[in-house]
Parts: structure tokens; sequence; C-alpha cells
């Protein structure tokens, strides 16, 4: 009984892994295959095709090129030029808090020295009336 709940559930999750993997990698990743078709790959053969799709996507992860671009395909296709990293969804890419933004602490000292002068400037201007009278 416990193999018989346990394979159909591995596979099933395999399924979904893959096909959620399959929709979010982008055309490089693919290994050459349009999304629809890896998508009818994992259906259609339910172990194979997620095996499949996680070597593909593995191998060219690894490589960081498309695998069907390699020497054996003896395509004349020029390579893209390599995409910059995305930054990571968990981690913003800037400072976290205002006081680790260096602009952000150079704006609030260039300010404090804009009131810290106009005071002076007030401050003058008063004692010049005062002695005037």
């Amino acid at each position: 009984m416990f193999p018989r709940v346990i394979v159909p559930l591995f596979v099933v999750g395999l399924m979904v892994y893959a096909l959620a993997d399959v929709w979010g990698a982008e055309e490089d990743e693919r290994g050459g295959l349009p999304r629809w078709l890896w998508v009818l790959l994992i259906v259609l053969l339910p172990l194979l095709g997620p095996i499949s799709w996680i070597v593909v996507r593995t191998t060219s992860r690894r490589s960081g090129a498309d695998p069907a671009s390699g020497p054996s395909s003896g395509g004349s296709r020029p390579t893209p030029p390599p995409r910059p990293p995305r930054p990571s969804p968990r981690r913003p890419s800037g400072p976290a808090a205002p006081d680790d933004d260096p602009e952000f602490l150079w704006l609030l000292e260039q300010a404090k020295r804009k009131r810290e002068r106009e005071d002076r400037r007030s401050q003058d201007a008063t004692g010049d009336d005062a002695e005037n009278n």
C-alpha cells in the first residue's frame, strides 16, 4: 500500500515542480525548445518529461549557455550577449534603512549646514538692527 501512494505522489510532485520551473525559465534556459513544448513533454511523459527538463535546466545553468547552440549543433546562430545578473527577490538591491544610505546621510548633513547658515544670518541681521536703534 505504501509504494502505491508514495510513487504517484512523487511523480505528481515532480511534474508540478518541473511545470513551475519551466514557467519561470527564460528563453535561453529552455534548451532551444519553446515553453509550450516543454509543458507537453512534462504532462504527456510524466516521469521522463520532468527528469529531462531538470537535466536540461541544470546543464544550461552550469554552462551558462544554451545547450542546443553548442559546438555539436553546427548552427551559425550568434551567441547572445551575457545578461546582467538579476537582483535576488529576497534582498533589496539598495540600502535597507535610511541611515545605511550614504547619499541620504550626505543630504541630511547639507540640510543641517544650510539651517545653521540661515540661523547665523538671521542672528546677524537681528543683531545689526539692535545696534542701529
